[in-house]
């Protein structure tokens, strides 16, 4: 069976090599031949250190020769990257191809979820499945335990997913809140570069834990609103990569809040981080949702602020603290009641 990951950063990467171990032909696509060169020749990706790429999985920038024949197709390009690959896949994927949506985020400027990028791309005619959860390419592509959920609106579609890439490492759930799962992916890197800056201003666990249950609260009450499930957030998808994200070293949107928290412009934090910062993007889209559906979300609110508008951070979190009163069961934490 032939498999084919779209985009070789650090987790398609890692994606490739756990397939690979699954047992099955395996190709690697990077749309820069500049890129595709470095790791044909080197077998690593310099992002996974002490990693080798196995010398059976063809690596090419040739859109056609990748998808040509494949079965199942994974996207782990970059946010911005997402709609320009799914249109140029749209006409030399096989039809009854499987498509694995990796990449995690939200669609600057439209908003958009990513599978439904996918949906409109494909016609509406392709199995889609979104995967997400707690899942550093780094520990992945080190075979360190790990778990998952692979999400379809056609549960067997999901299934299929979870065959395709459940081993020992690996375990992947199942679900159908297609919703949920994209969202949790998406908005935990908001508010994980929100915890990151509070960790460089040299704020504590206590500013951390606050952080990290507020900001599932609020992510939860927009996923309500936009049909998803609030279940969904207390799981992998959710809670799983929040805390993960927020306090983990492999981190890109914690390091890059530290570094704003230090004192480092938005540009400088991301440069310095050197790879891309997906809740950059988030934020963005995670305010014009909230203005859409019409939710509160003070914590990703401040981030926007303090990545786009240039607000103090410590600004941002006194404002945050100085709300005005109110129960925990209100405004987001409500939907957890039953």
């Amino acid at each position: 069976m032939k498999t084919t990951v779209f985009g070789c950063g650090s987790w398609g990467t890692s994606i490739a090599l756990l397939l690979h171990s699954n047992g099955y032909d395996v190709t690697l696509w990077s749309k820069f031949e500049q890129e595709g060169n470095i790791l044909k020749t080197t077998r690593k990706n310099p992002l996974l250190k002490d990693v080798e790429i196995p010398g059976d999985i063809l690596i090419t920038s040739d859109i056609g020769e990748a998808a040509g024949g494949a079965e199942a197709a994974v996207i782990a390009v970059p946010s911005y990257g997402l709609r320009e690959t799914a249109g140029e896949l749209a006409g030399v994927l096989e039809k009854d191809c499987v498509i694995i949506c990796m990449s995690k985020g939200i669609e600057k400027d439209t908003s958009s979820l990513f599978t439904s990028i996918l949906k409109d791309s494909f016609h509406n005619k392709a199995a889609i499945a979104a995967v997400s959860g707690p899942t550093h390419a780094e520990e992945v592509s080190r075979r360190v335990p790990t778990a998952c959920v692979a999400a379809s609106e056609d549960i067997s579609v999901a299934m299929r997913v979870q065959n395709l890439l459940m081993n020992e490492y690996l375990r992947v759930y199942t679900s159908t809140d297609v919703i949920g799962v994209e969202l949790g992916a998406a908005l935990k890197n908001v508010i994980a570069l929100g915890a990151g800056i509070s960790v460089g201003l040299g704020f504590g666990d206590n500013t951390m834990a606050m952080l990290i249950t507020r900001g599932l609260a609020e992510i939860a009450e927009l996923c309500v609103k936009m049909g998803g499930h609030k279940e969904t957030l207390a799981g992998l998808a959710g809670l799983g990569d929040l805390i993960v994200t927020c306090t983990s070293e492999y981190s890109r949107n914690r390091r890059a809040g530290v570094l704003i928290g230090k004192g480092l412009s938005t540009e400088q934090a991301m440069k310095e981080v050197g790879a891309v910062v997906e809740g950059y993007y988030a934020a963005k889209a995670a305010k014009e949702l909230a203005e859409k559906v019409d939710v509160d979300m003070p914590i990703s609110l401040e981030t926007y602020r303090v990545l786009y508008e240039n607000k103090d951070p410590v600004a941002a979190l006194k404002d945050l603290m100085s709300r005005s009163r109110r129960s925990e069961q209100s405004t987001g934490a409500e939907i957890w009641v039953k």
